[in-house]
């Protein structure tokens, strides 16, 4: 505007003017307007480069994202009335891409009133390894807990099915994870609680009193009954600490209303911030996942467990090389799943095949009890060797296993449910876990026997398989079950029993427990197998004549060596008459106590016998 303005006056002025023009300033008003219009010209060149640059930048598509849209289908999520008598498909009117159609398909399978479609889409999905991680992320934000537990116990599953936990709440202002685990253990019901429970509550409560009252002041200090734990914790106070609360919360959650009280004051989430926090503390984690598995047992809790995340966490932890992390997942995981599992797994019960859903028909149970001192898992590995302690275990599961029922056994009997037991037991009250737990092989039998039929067994042929005192308590097992007619199925259904160095006649360790300071004050199941205990030889001859009379098939294995017991003696635990049933082969091994359940190697002598006689005795059962 100025540009046209200031040559309109100047040519004005030229054309107006009445003298003479002078050449002069003529050729001066040219050359201003020419200096004006050609620096006006040139900044307004820049600026509209400028300006052109920078829209250009501003509007550019990157085609990569462009390319990835295109491919990419979007949740709608629909407001839908909770009346059960309305019928609704929430995927009948989703917007997708041709290509989408295998993942909403399946996602609409998952959904269907028909429980073999639900199935059959959930191993479907799980087979599915050629998705993007967008089309994973679909199914994992779509699909129901149903199908999401189905897909977590499922072999071949992506972990990108999974969604991370949500965010865990915030920690209130000045206080810990310790502090918050002791409020929670203290807001739990405190009447009504058998001794032990209350042992492990009042233990808890005191030392976690004196910790938290000990970092405020600057120092820590051991005591009180907690000082066996203490020691074996002492470099990290708090650890110590927590699994005394840990240790009581398993004993409260055995209790379904104590469960219910857990979950409304927020343990799921704290529990979830505690199993994250001790990643480097396996037995820490194994507490909780104790916890969360006997949650588990009450269906009205499932949608707050899976809510909370617990899933996901479960679904990664069933894949863990290590086996006693994978069973507490796995046996999370089988109580969720109310599609494919009717039984249900109490704390001390552990599926050690098959740990995941299987097309396999399982025709039959074998059973694992361990003895004094023993456990679920150590008690089945392979016998300790120089070669082995050298190799990877898991390169080569026939060369080395931590567990042979789970790897050998499983391998080469595909049809059976292979369940171990885990109770506990100690040489000395010294050593009890609770001082008030004098438990004796009738009270325990009772309670074995109770979780046993919780988990099936009884509805398919069984073997059971016990190592030292287990096996008497199979004995008093089936002799209860014999006189219980809502248990005539676990002994109908039983098929034979093998026994490793079981001490039917008593055993020789009770007699050193004045010399051996460990057995200074022995416990009531040391004292039980004692050569003089009346409570033996009544289970051994009423056994006898019942396991005569149901003509039951069984095997003996015995000891040759003596046993070690700490670093002060030498010890046969079960000499050969001991461990003569009365019927049955018996079969000497050279081996000492610990070991006589511990096969060298897949081919050695002590398993291809052990898996022979199961097959003989089931081999009606494994055909059909």
């Amino acid at each position: 505007m100025s540009l046209a303005a200031y040559c309109v006056i100047c040519c004005r002025r030229i054309g107006t003017s009445t003298s003479p023009p002078k050449s002069g300033t003529h050729w001066r008003d040219i050359r201003n307007i020419i200096k004006f219009t050609g620096s006006l010209i040139l900044g307004g060149s820049l600026f509209l480069t400028y300006e052109v640059l920078a829209l250009k930048k501003a509007v550019t598509l990157d085609t990569q994202v462009v390319e990835r849209e295109k491919m990419k289908s979007y949740i709608y999520v629909q407001t839908v009335s909770l009346d059960k008598g309305e019928n609704h498909d929430p995927f009948s009117t989703v917007d997708i891409e041709d290509h989408e159609c295998a993942v909403w398909l399946l996602l609409r399978k998952s959904k269907s009133d028909d429980k073999t479609t639900r199935l059959e889409a959930v191993r479907e999905m799980s087979e599915t390894h050629h998705w993007h991680d967008y089309q994973y992320r679909i199914i994992a934000q779509a699909c129901d807990p149903k199908t999401l537990i189905g897909l977590a116990r499922s072999k071949e599953s992506d972990l990108r099915f999974f969604l991370l936990p949500p965010p865990l709440p915030s920690l209130k202002e000045d206080s810990s994870t310790e502090e918050e685990l002791r409020q929670l253990l203290a807001s739990l019901p405190q009447t009504e609680l058998d001794e032990c429970i209350q042992y492990f509550t009042s233990l808890a409560l005191s030392e976690s009193s004196q910790s938290l009252a000990a970092q405020k002041g600057g120092l820590w200090c051991f005591g009180g009954n907690g000082l066996p734990y203490a020691e074996s914790f002492g470099e990290v106070p708090s650890a110590t600490v927590e699994m005394f609360c840990l240790e009581a919360i398993v004993k409260h959650s055995e209790i379904s209303t104590h469960c219910d009280k857990i979950e409304a004051n927020g343990g799921l989430q704290l529990l979830q911030r505690l199993y994250q926090l001790h990643k480097d503390c396996p037995k820490v984690q194994r507490n909780i996942m104790r916890v969360i598995g006997n949650m588990a047992l009450n269906e009205h809790l499932h949608s707050s467990i899976v809510r909370s995340g617990w899933v996901s966490i479960m679904a990664e932890a069933m894949k863990s090389p290590h086996i006693m992390e994978s069973s507490h997942a796995a046996r999370i995981l089988a109580n969720l799943d109310r599609e494919t599992v009717q039984e249900k797994y109490q704390d001390g019960v552990y599926v050690l095949h098959p740990q995941y859903r299987t097309s396999q028909p399982i025709k039959a149970d074998v059973l694992f009890i361990h003895g004094l001192m023993g456990a679920a898992f150590k008690t089945w590995r392979q016998q300790d060797s120089e070669q082995a302690v050298i190799e990877k275990p898991m390169e080569d599961e026939d060369r080395y296993t931590t567990c042979w029922p789970k790897t050998w056994l499983a391998k080469d009997c595909p049809a059976l449910r292979i369940i171990s037991v885990e109770y506990d037991t100690s040489l000395s009250d010294w050593r009890a876990r609770c001082p008030m737990e004098r438990k004796s092989i009738a009270f325990r039998s009772n309670e074995l026997l109770r979780k046993l039929r919780a988990a099936g067994v009884g509805d398919r042929p069984v073997v059971w398989i016990s190592h030292s005192m287990g096996g008497l308590l199979v004995k008093k097992m089936l002799l209860e079950a014999s006189a219980k007619p809502e248990m005539s199925t676990v002994i109908n259904n039983t098929r034979g029993i093998i026994f490793y160095s079981v001490p039917h006649h008593g055993s020789r360790l009770a007699e050193y427990s004045v010399n051996i300071r460990y057995l200074l004050f022995p416990s009531l199941e040391v004292k039980e197998l004692s050569k003089d205990s009346p409570a033996l030889k009544t289970l051994q001859d009423d056994f006898l004549e019942f396991a005569k009379d149901k003509n039951f098939q069984v095997l003996n294995f015995v000891e040759t060596l003596p046993t070690y017991i700490g670093s002060m003696i030498k010890l046969h635990v079960v000499p050969v008459e001991s461990a003569d049933l009365g019927i049955g082969d018996l079969i000497p091994v050279d081996v000492n106590h610990l070991n006589i359940c511990k096969p060298k190697k897949k081919d050695a002598f002590l398993y291809q016998r052990t898996l022979q006689f199961i097959r003989e005795a089931l081999a009606k059962d494994l055909e059909n």
